[in-house]
């Protein structure tokens, strides 16, 4: 596992939570006196991802402005940083919504894994559903995925859930199409060679594998219609409604109605309500900042980072989060 260490000398090597330092603070509802951890670790994805460019971007932020010293770990993302937290090994990852939920649950990619470890810190920024089809294999909507050869996303992966939930809207199950359980990068290049008619793709819109495939072949974006996403989102709450630019991907000239899960910090319960609470603050309040580091940090805002959300706050963030009337 890599690790990008962001601060250096104010790292303790061990002693998590219990070697630690106090320091005075006034102002505002926090208390005069809170303890400092020796320092955070926080999950990410791999080290081309967004989840670890992003979280390196954030975690030099908020310990630039907290004087809480954060470590940056390259991970397998969502599924394993839930393990990792509850494992101990991390404090801080950022997952998918839908993907926390399934672990808080114990149902879907942790069915029979019951983990309840953690709690909600913020979402962040939406990761879109993207049904990515070959107009010329005579697809002009989801309804019309039925019989055709279509790439669900790696087994067992978050995209393979999402895809299944919004086939089910439309009455098609796995067994109604040729599942393919692909990459986004190996998808687009299945479709570049005329090997898949249709891919599911749960990533930041752009998405590097679309727009790289749009330059070369004629792609369309599918739209998932009000009635359905009304239906998945009353069914899946941690489904958000999301509508795609135009001109996101070459040949896209109109906006794409569809629906999104949440790229979101959760935290483990043996972080302190104050430790939380700073670090949230620090993360809403320098936004702009986050959104000058990395571009992603153009969705976060007060509002954004308390809807859709699956797990219940960990008490510090819900406290700052109450306290700016952003939940009542």
């Amino acid at each position: 596992m890599n690790v990008h260490k962001i601060v250096l000398a104010a790292l303790i090597p061990l002693g998590l939570l219990g070697a630690c330092k106090k320091e005075a603070r006034t102002g505002g509802q926090e208390p005069a006196e809170a303890v400092v951890p020796s320092r955070v670790r926080m999950a990410t994805g791999g080290n081309t991802g967004t989840y670890y460019a992003f979280g390196t971007a954030v975690g030099q932020i908020l310990s630039d402005q907290t004087a809480i010293p954060i470590t940056i770990q390259s991970t397998g993302a969502s599924k394993a940083n839930i393990q990792l937290i509850a494992a101990g090994e991390v404090e801080i990852a950022i997952v998918q919504n839908d993907v926390m939920y399934y672990a808080y649950e114990g149902v879907d990619l942790f069915n029979g894994e019951k983990i309840t470890d953690f709690s909600t810190m913020a979402a962040l920024y939406a990761e879109v559903c993207q049904v990515v089809a070959n107009p010329a294999s005579g697809i002009a909507g989801i309804g019309d995925l039925r019989g055709k050869n279509v790439s669900v996303g790696d087994a067992g992966s978050g995209t393979e859930f999402n895809a299944r939930q919004i086939l089910e809207a439309y009455g098609i199950t796995f067994n109604d199409i040729q599942k393919q359980n692909l990459s986004f990068g190996a998808s687009a290049d299945a479709m570049k060679d005329g090997k898949i008619d249709a891919f599911f793709c749960v990533a930041g819109a752009p998405t590097t594998a679309v727009t790289d495939l749009s330059i070369t072949k004629d792609i369309a974006v599918l739209t998932v219609d009000d009635e359905r996403a009304g239906e998945i989102i009353e069914k899946y709450p941690f489904y958000t409604r999301f509508a795609i630019p135009a001109g996101t991907y070459r040949g896209i000239g109109q906006e794409v109605k569809t629906l999104a899960v949440k790229a979101t910090f959760i935290v483990s319960e043996k972080l302190s309500e104050d430790t939380v609470y700073r670090l949230t603050k620090t993360l809403i309040e320098s936004r702009e900042a986050v959104a000058q580091a990395h571009v992603k940090g153009a969705e976060l805002s007060p509002a954004y980072a308390v809807s859709g959300i699956s797990v219940p706050f960990h008490k510090g963030a819900e406290r700052y989060f109450r306290e700016i009337g952003a939940i009542r």
